[in-house]
């Protein structure tokens, strides 16, 4: 192999050797602390919603923790050398790798979150927070378009899922009061609410799986760089979906009709997957239909519903993702080294690249279930499982495990292996040796299997809430799983020798699902909702008029309704009007003939006089109610806004203020602005009337105010509410509008550059 070719000009953030070091440093912590029994954090969040900080690193979260880091671990390493060449390539500057390594740890520290959480609402955070990361990252070649609508389309899928899962949280707080899972899974009892609370949390997983429909993403995203397609479409992001199910498996198996859908989902994506990937000539794309095809394993072998079927599980995510994220950056060095990115470019690279052939066909042989590797023993766990449920399982399993030998056997004969179709250029080490260690990782798990056994069976007791017993060992004799492996080589074999005659039927079969699937619908709807947006916003930006039209008729329509579904009874009832009321009344009759008649004028002298009119008296109003400190405020606010309307008005040009009062109605609106006035102002009223008529017989809040008011460290409740609720407020209307002066500086200072 070559010496490292120099990096490219420009000089390398500092931070980024610390970011690169967080993955294996975290992995080292995680396993330390996973050895010393595991760690339980539980503290208050935001106790008056009863929200707590809880995470837990039990077998599951260990798994899933040690998966993201260690893999995470040898993907960071493999950018340092692959990025800069990548960023040189399209003439970009090296001060973009910070944004990269940046993106890649927050997705691996969401990640460690996800796997460790003990409450719903963390979860949920957590799961926002990866889709987030991985829209960025997804994107990281923004000045593509694929690469924005593939990260668009990611996000959107995932995203809609992260409502899935937080509706399903909330259903499950509405029944038994807590977010917290371990004593959901105490208190829940089978029945409709958890079917449809833990229906929606598979919607969830299956979508962030890329599983069968909602599989489309997927491929799409193989426009991203590389190392993050190996990290987060191997062993990270798809990972995620079914990390979800396992950890709310005690919901999932109440269920008979849950389990099955989990077996027919999970075994319709791994023949589709199958059979797309085998269709496949784009390298990246092979890998991104085996990977929601295997997957598809995972999610069936859940569906098995046996302590069995979730041990496999765990233990097949684990030796997945150490062959595919391999296989991925295997990817990545060969089109470095040649430039090509399809199978049919490629050919007899092992002569020049010797060890990345050797290292990348042991994560083949691992994904394949080659002896000596740790994904035979992920089979013998499939199979052994399949076969406690049924015949029928068992020849599922075996034809689905045949398919994929087919699939990858191809990929890495028709890369190495026959003529050179393209010379291979030198690469950097760091492009081959993450490849090797992860190939190393995998021949050391299939010769000693003890301690991935060892955690997928704390990972099942996780998910089954029970003790899990898991061994692997190899035995030379015909045995049910024994005979499975070896129908299974043979008939990948017999696949792969026939894969040359499917790839046409194939090749249609893709077109067909391009043309009528699933990613059909996905562009229908976006592009229907995004003209429908439009066409709204259009509507009501026309003028200010229309803007508060829209606001004012639909909220009028939304409380018109539930005045109208409301009992009746009392609600409304009129007072009697006493001597000392008069002046109330008075100042009441001044402010509605001011309001009406400040849609008069056309001068706007006379329309500031008139709405300081309508202001004072409603101060006036106050201050007979019994609120002179109110009441000075208004003054107060309506002397202020007087004094800019007259400032403003003074420093207008005087022929725009008279073009301006020229302007006539449009015929539309002179029964359309006094109709939603009238709607308007007539339900503001009735509610208001309403309100006041009756009473509320339940015990009012404000003892409660006084009562907590010193816990919010204030004297009284008006201190609490102006300084802590209203302070609050303000910081986050301040923090909007700060945010708001940077983006629009950027912008500005973005087309000054140009």
């Amino acid at each position: 192999m070559a010496a490292d070719l120099k990096p490219p000009e420009g000089r390398r953030s500092k931070l980024v050797p610390a970011l690169v070091l967080c993955a294996p440093a975290s992995f080292a912590a995680l396993l330390a602390l996973w050895l010393s029994g595991g760690i339980e954090v539980d503290a208050p969040w935001a106790p008056s919603l009863d929200l707590r900080l809880h995470f837990s690193l039990d077998g599951l979260g260990a798994l899933y923790a040690l998966v993201a880091t260690g893999v995470g671990a040898a993907v960071l390493l493999y950018s340092w050398s692959y990025l800069p060449r990548h960023l040189r390539h399209q003439g970009r500057s090296n001060r973009e790798q910070t944004r990269f390594f940046g993106l890649l740890v927050l997705f691996m520290a969401a990640m460690v979150g996800l796997a460790t959480a003990q409450d719903l609402v963390l979860l949920f955070v957590f799961w926002d927070l990866t889709a987030i990361a991985s829209y960025f990252l997804i994107a990281y070649d923004r000045h593509e378009a694929s690469s924005r609508w593939a990260a668009l389309m990611a996000l959107l899928v995932t995203g809609v899922s992260a409502v899935l899962l937080l509706i399903g949280a909330l259903i499950l707080y509405s029944r038994y009061g807590t977010f917290q899972l371990p004593e959901l899974f105490e208190r829940a009892q089978p029945g409709g609410a958890v079917a449809l609370a833990a229906g929606l949390m598979v919607l969830a997983g299956l979508a962030k799986s890329a599983q069968v429909p909602f599989h489309f993403w997927l491929p799409r995203a193989m426009s991203a760089p590389s190392p993050v397609s190996a990290y987060l479409h191997s062993a990270a992001m798809v990972a995620a979906g079914v990390l979800l199910i396992g950890r709310v498996y005690p919901l999932v198996e109440t269920s008979g009709v849950l389990l099955h859908g989990l077996l027919v989902v999970g075994a319709v994506s791994v023949v589709v997957g199958g059979l797309l990937a085998l269709a496949q000539d784009d390298m990246k794309r092979v890998l991104a239909y085996s990977t929601f095809s295997q997957y598809g394993y995972v999610v069936f072998m859940y569906g098995l519903g046996s302590a069995a079927g979730a041990a496999a599980a765990a233990f097949y995510v684990a030796a997945h993702a150490i062959a595919k994220s391999a296989l991925f950056l295997t990817a990545g060095a060969v089109t470095e080294a040649t430039g090509a990115k399809r199978l049919s470019e490629l050919g007899g690279l092992a002569k020049s690249m010797p060890l990345l052939a050797l290292s990348s066909g042991v994560a083949v042989a691992t994904v394949v279930a080659l002896p000596l590797t740790v994904g035979f023993f992920a089979d013998e766990l499939l199979f052994k499982a399949a076969v406690e449920r049924g015949p029928a399982f068992a020849v599922a399993s075996t034809a689905g495990a045949a398919l994929t030998f087919a699939y990858l056997g191809r990929f890495w004969l028709v890369i190495f292996t026959g003529a050179e179709q393209r010379a291979a250029s030198p690469v950097p080490r760091l492009l081959v040796l993450p490849v090797a260690a992860l190939a190393l990782v995998a021949l050391a798990a299939g010769i000693t299997p003890e301690p991935l056994t060892r955690l997928a069976s704390a990972a099942a007791e996780a998910s089954v809430r029970a003790p899990v017993e898991t061994t692997a060992a190899y035995y030379l004799d015909l045995r049910t799983e024994n005979l499975m492996a070896l129908a299974t080589y043979a008939g990948g074999v017999a696949l792969l020798a026939l894969s040359g005659a499917l790839q046409a039927p194939l090749a249609a079969l893709a077109r067909l699902g391009v043309s009528v699937g699933p990613e059909r619908l996905y562009v229908w709807l976006v592009k229907a909702l995004n003209g429908a947006s439009d066409r709204i916003h259009q509507l009501e930006v026309r003028d200010l008029r229309t803007r508060v039209a829209a606001v004012l008729v639909p909220a009028g329509v939304l409380v018109a309704v539930a005045l109208v579904a409301a009992p009746g009874g009392r609600t409304y009832q009129a007072g009697t009007v006493q001597l000392r009321d008069l002046g109330l009344l008075l100042m009441l009759a001044l402010t509605v003939v001011a309001a009406l008649a400040a849609t008069v004028p056309r001068r706007h002298l006379t329309l500031v006089l008139a709405l300081g009119t309508v202001g004072y008296g409603l101060a006036g109003v106050y201050a007979f109610l019994g609120a002179p400190d109110v009441a000075l405020v208004a003054v107060l606010v309506e002397s202020v806004v007087a004094v800019l309307f007259l400032g403003v008005l003074a420093l207008l040009p005087a022929e725009v203020l008279r073009r301006e009062a020229q302007i006539t109605t449009m015929s539309s609106r002179r029964w359309r602005d006094p109709l939603v006035a009238v709607v308007s102002g007539g339900v503001a009223f009735a509610l208001a009337w309403g309100a006041l008529s009756l009473p509320a017989t339940a015990r009012p809040v404000s003892a409660d105010h006084v009562r907590l008011a010193p816990e919010a460290h204030a004297k009284d409740v008006v201190t609490a509410i102006l300084a802590d609720f209203r302070g609050l407020d303000t910081l986050v209307e301040i923090t909007v509008i700060g945010v708001a002066v940077a983006g629009v500086t950027a912008l500005m200072r973005r087309r000054d550059s140009r």
